[in-house]
C-alpha cells in the first residue's frame, strides 16, 4: 500500500466503476504506487460487448502497464473498413492512418475478453483493493479528502471509506455525477439500434472486414470482432417492434438479407440502445473527476466511446500521482477538462459526420452519395485526406500543462518508433523512458539549469548505444524533431510535449510548483 493509505486507512484515490475507463485508471494508479479502492457493483465482467474497435494511442496507453501484448493476441489487427450500398457496392474503402504509437492503428476487439485482461492486471498490484458487489451510495468531500458511504450487496454492509481523490467512471447515468449536481447537457437520437452479438459458426466471404451497409431501407452495422464473434447493429424503424427486433426470427430475417444463414452464426444476445451526444458542464467537481462515459457520450460510429475514457484515465492518473507525491500543486489537476474536453467534442463532431453518411434515408440524398463518393475516391490523395481529416482525429492540446509560448511540438504526443536503448536492447520508446518527466535532446544535449529531470539523448540510426542516450533505430525521432524545430524537448510523463527549445537555447521553465522527483536510472545530462 502506499504511504498514505498504510498510516491513515484512508486511500489516495477511489475508482468507482470497473469499466474499461476505471480498470485502467486501477492499472495505472497501481503502477504507479498509489493505493487505490475499486468500488464496482456488479460481480462480474458485463457480458455484452459494446465496444467493438480501439485505436493505436489506446494500446500504448496499455503498454504503460505491461499489457499491450497480451491484449493483442486477443484483437483483430487492420481489418479493412468499407462503406457499401444498398446493393453491395463499395463507394468508399478506408484505412485508419497510423499516427505513429508502435501499434497498429485500427484493432477489433470482443469487450468482456478485453476486461478480463485489464481486470487480471489489476491483480498484480497489492496496493489496489477491488471491491466487487459493492455500490457507492453518497460521496462526501471535504479540504482534505472524501468520504464515500458503501454498500456490499453480499451481507447488506454498509460502510465509509476514505481517499484523496475519486475518479467517477460510472457510466453514462453516473450516480456520482448526479449527486454532484454536474449537469449533463446534449442530445439523443431518435433512432434506436438493435446491437447483435453472435459466435461465428461458418465463415462468408469477406466476414474478416468492417462493412457500414448504407441503405436507405435499413441501414446496418456488419462489424468482424475476435475470438470467433461477430457484431451486427440494425436500426429500429419507424412502426417497429422493438421487442420482436431482438427475436432470432427477426435478427435471422435481417442479416440474411446478406447471405448470412442460420448455419453460420449462433446469436448471442441482442440489445436496444439509443445513440447520445453528451458532455458533462464540468469534469471537475473540487477532488472528484468524472471519466469515460460519466463525462461524455458518444455514438459508436467510429470506434471512439471506450478510447476516450481511457484517454481520460491515461490524463489525469499521472497528474493525480504528481499531486500526491507532491511534484506539482493540486491546481494542475484543473488542466484534465481544459485538455480533454476539447479533444473529446473533436472526436464527437467526427463521429456524428461517419454517423450521417452511414444512416442516410433520404433517397435523393442517398443517390447522390452513391455516385459522386465513389468518382472523389480516385482522385489521386482524396481518399487519404478523408481518412486523415474524418476518423480519428489527432490529439493535440490547445491549452493545459505545457509550456508558454507554444511551439510547432507544444501538446502534441511524441511517435514511439522503436529505439536502441542505452542498454543496447531493441524496445518502443516508451519502455526506454523513465515513465516521468524527461529531457530528450537530438544529437548533442544543451544544459538545462533550470530542469533538475533526467535526459537522454537521441543519436542516429547506426549510432553505438550508451549511457544517457538512445538510438533512433527507426530514423523517426530525429526528423521528428527537425521538423517540429525542437533541439530539446521536455516531456511529461505520458509523452506529450510540455516544452521545446532550437539549438543551444534554454528552455522555459517547469510548471510553477514543480519538485521533481528523482530518477537515477533515466540518464545523467541535465
Amino acid at each position: 500500500m502506499s504511504e498514505t493509505r498504510a498510516e491513515g486507512g484512508a486511500y489516495d484515490v477511489a475508482v468507482v466503476g470497473y469499466g474499461p475507463t476505471g480498470v485502467t485508471a486501477a492499472n495505472l494508479l497501481g503502477a504507479m504506487g498509489l493505493g487505490v479502492v475499486v468500488l464496482e457493483r456488479d460481480g462480474e465482467v458485463y457480458s455484452r460487448a459494446r465496444a467493438i474497435s480501439t485505436d493505436e494511442e489506446v494500446l500504448r496507453i496499455w503498454q504503460r502497464v505491461g499489457l499491450a501484448e497480451r491484449l493483442k493476441q486477443d484483437m483483430l489487427a487492420e481489418r479493412p473498413v468499407e462503406f457499401v450500398d444498398a446493393r453491395g457496392r463499395t463507394f468508399i474503402r478506408a484505412r485508419p492512418t497510423p499516427r505513429g504509437h508502435g501499434h497498429p492503428p485500427q484493432m477489433f476487439l470482443y469487450q468482456p475478453a478485453l476486461e478480463q485482461v485489464l481486470r487480471e492486471g489489476v491483480a498484480r498490484y497489492p496496493n489496489v483493493d477491488v471491491l466487487l458487489r459493492h455500490e457507492c451510495l453518497q460521496v462526501q468531500q471535504d479540504a482534505e479528502g472524501v468520504d464515500l458511504t458503501v454498500a456490499g450487496a453480499a451481507d447488506a454492509s454498509v460502510r465509509r471509506l476514505r481517499a484523496s481523490y475519486v475518479i467517477a467512471a460510472d457510466g453514462g447515468s453516473s450516480p456520482t455525477r448526479s449527486q454532484l449536481d454536474v449537469g449533463y447537457e446534449g442530445r439523443t437520437y431518435e433512432d434506436r439500434w438493435v446491437v447483435v452479438d453472435t459466435e461465428m459458426l461458418k465463415p462468408w466471404p469477406d466476414h474478416d472486414r468492417l462493412r457500414f451497409r448504407c441503405d436507405p431501407a435499413r441501414p446496418a452495422v456488419d462489424c468482424p470482432t475476435p475470438l470467433g464473434h461477430h457484431r451486427w447493429e440494425f436500426p429500429v424503424l419507424p412502426g417497429d417492434d422493438e421487442t420482436y427486433l431482438t427475436t432470432e426470427e427477426a435478427i435471422h430475417a435481417m442479416v440474411g438479407r446478406y447471405g448470412i444463414g442460420r448455419d453460420s452464426i449462433k446469436i448471442l444476445r441482442a440489445t436496444v440502445y439509443s445513440h447520445h451526444v453528451r458532455f458533462a458542464a464540468r469534469f471537475r467537481a473540487g477532488r472528484v473527476f468524472l471519466a469515460g462515459d460519466a463525462a461524455h457520450a458518444m455514438p459508436p460510429w467510429i470506434g471512439q466511446g471506450m478510447a476516450a475514457g481511457v484517454r481520460d484515465a491515461a490524463n489525469l492518473c499521472w497528474k493525480l500521482a504528481a499531486v500526491l507525491r507532491g511534484e506539482l500543486p493540486d491546481t494542475v489537476l484543473d488542466s484534465y477538462e481544459a485538455e480533454r474536453k476539447p479533444h473529446v467534442k473533436e472526436v464527437t463532431e467526427r463521429t456524428v459526420f461517419v454517423g450521417r453518411i452511414i444512416t442516410e434515408r433520404r433517397r435523393p440524398v442517398t443517390r447522390l452519395r452513391d455516385t459522386v463518393l465513389p468518382v472523389l475516391g480516385r482522385v489521386p490523395g482524396l481518399t487519404q485526406w478523408l481518412q486523415d481529416s474524418h476518423w480519428i482525429p489527432v490529439a493535440r492540446y490547445g491549452t493545459g500543462l505545457q509550456a508558454g509560448p507554444r511551439t510547432r511540438a507544444s501538446g502534441r504526443q511524441i511517435p514511439q518508433p522503436w529505439v536502441t536503448a542505452p542498454d543496447g536492447a531493441r524496445v518502443r520508446l516508451d519502455d526506454a523512458l523513465d515513465g516521468g518527466w524527461l529531457l530528450l535532446h537530438a544529437r548533442t544535449a544543451t544544459p538545462q539549469p533550470l530542469w533538475d529531470v533526467p535526459s537522454l539523448t537521441v543519436a542516429p540510426a547506426g549510432s553505438r548505444p550508451g549511457e544517457g542516450a538512445l538510438v533512433d533505430s527507426d530514423g523517426v525521432l530525429l526528423p521528428w524533431l527537425a521538423e517540429h524545430r525542437a533541439a530539446t524537448v521536455a516531456l511529461r510523463p505520458d509523452a506529450y510535449v510540455y516544452a521545446t527549445a532550437p539549438t543551444g537555447a534554454l528552455l522555459p521553465p517547469p510548471p510553477p510548483g514543480f519538485v521533481p522527483a528523482q530518477h537515477p536510472t533515466a540518464g545523467t545530462t541535465r
